[in-house]
């Protein structure tokens, strides 16, 4: 890496990250070039962002395009991109809802929080505003956000937080704690930075149900699972619930930046209630709109369900010849983990895997992460893999 980059990064900006010594400077689909001129397969797609590839061509043109004419507005007036990525989003989900633009995952968690709290009042008197989340979730990293991921460790430091969050060990022991001030409750269908674990199909189904009969809502994080990532638009369907609020990023912008949150509470915010500047602005939908164009063909075509198998199936090949290293394979479609015997051994992997030149992520205590861009190539999963198993041969 040039010390010239390293240097001015140290000297300028805030040190929130334990950054690696790697610079990247160009990419292509699931190929990465750094500074010095390695090449590298990434098996991370910027944490479930990249969903269709490093500089994707339909997605690049899109963006050129748009900022050749208009970049920004704001969100005083109609901005035709945004109207139309909300008709898709909605459309594609099968749900009854309408969409709020905002720029992150922990800014469409925050919305959902406020139409949460909002649908919680009655004749404008607060009385219900209870919202439970799980153990080991993550939420964002904004305050509120924060607070409602179950994660004491990260709590540090940064109260007083809102009040009303109640975490519950597992979903298990949500229904019990629903109690006359409770409004909603707030999962992940597959806890990704909690350790890529999934809940149980049945669970969720007789959660939901249970909530609806209580009118209590029931909110979907669906920031790193949404966008096809678990194989279907959401992951809500492939749980076959039907929340009253979803919230999406990641994937969705393909790496530009955006979020949304989704709910069929369509009349709970009016005017003045909720807002964003940038949210959903010209530049940022166009991309999305592009980003939707790639995966529903690729979708449609049967092409992203033969890579979700295909991958699956050479992950299952690893786990099994080093069985020595990992003790479980976890996950659906393009986000899947293999639990690793002990954390040292993990942060081992880890770095042999980026001496080999292929990108794989932690997650939890002892996860190894893999969320790959979407569109990710036979060819480039063959090569990653095989960089991989030379990572696991060298230990």
């Amino acid at each position: 890496m040039q010390e010239s980059i390293k240097s001015t990064d140290a000297q300028y900006v805030l040190p929130t990250y334990a950054r690696q010594d790697i610079a990247f400077v160009s990419g292509e689909n699931a190929r990465l070039k750094d500074s010095e001129g390695n090449e590298y397969i990434d098996f991370t797609s910027g944490i479930g962002v990249v969903s269709v590839g490093h500089a994707n061509p339909e997605m690049s043109k899109a963006i050129c395009d748009q900022v050749s004419k208009i970049t920004h507005i704001s969100n005083l007036y109609q901005i035709p991109p945004q109207a139309e990525c909300a008709r898709r989003i909605v459309q594609q989900s099968g749900y009854a809802m309408k969409c709020f633009f905002g720029n992150s995952g922990a800014e469409a968690n925050e919305g959902a929080i406020k139409i949460a709290r909002k649908y919680g009042e009655v004749d404008g008197q607060v009385k219900r505003y209870k919202i439970i989340t799980l153990e080991h979730s993550f939420h964002g990293r904004t305050i509120t956000a924060l607070k409602a991921t179950g994660q004491e460790a990260m709590h540090n430091y940064f109260g007083p937080f809102p009040d009303g969050f109640v975490y519950a060990k597992s979903i298990d022991e949500i229904e019990g704690l629903i109690d006359d001030h409770t409004v909603a409750v707030m999962i992940e269908l597959v806890q990704g930075e909690g350790g890529v674990q999934p809940l149980d199909r049945e669970k969720v189904q007789a959660l939901a149900s249970a909530l609806k009969a209580k009118d209590v809502l029931l909110m979907v994080d669906e920031v790193q699972t949404g966008i096809y990532r678990t194989g279907e638009f959401l992951a809500s369907n492939l749980y076959d619930i039907e929340p009253d609020i979803i919230t999406l990023a990641k994937g969705l912008g393909g790496g530009v930046p955006i979020g949304v949150v989704m709910t069929s509470k369509t009349a709970t915010l009016g005017p003045g209630d909720h807002g964003s500047t940038f949210g959903g602005n010209y530049l940022s939908t166009a991309a999305a709109n592009a980003v939707l164009d790639v995966l529903e063909a690729y979708k449609q075509s049967g092409q992203l369900d033969e890579a979700f198998l295909y991958f699956e199936s050479e992950l299952k090949k690893v786990f099994e010849s080093y069985r020595n290293l990992f003790t479980e394979a976890v996950g659906f479609g393009m986000m899947r983990g293999l639990r690793v015997k002990d954390a040292e051994t993990l942060a081992r992997i880890i770095s042999g895997a980026k001496t080999e030149g292929v990108l794989v992520l932690k997650a939890g205590r002892n996860t190894l992460r893999f969320l790959p861009p979407l569109t990710i190539s036979r060819e480039e999963m063959d090569e990653g893999f095989d960089r991989l198993r030379r990572a696991l041969a060298a230990l």
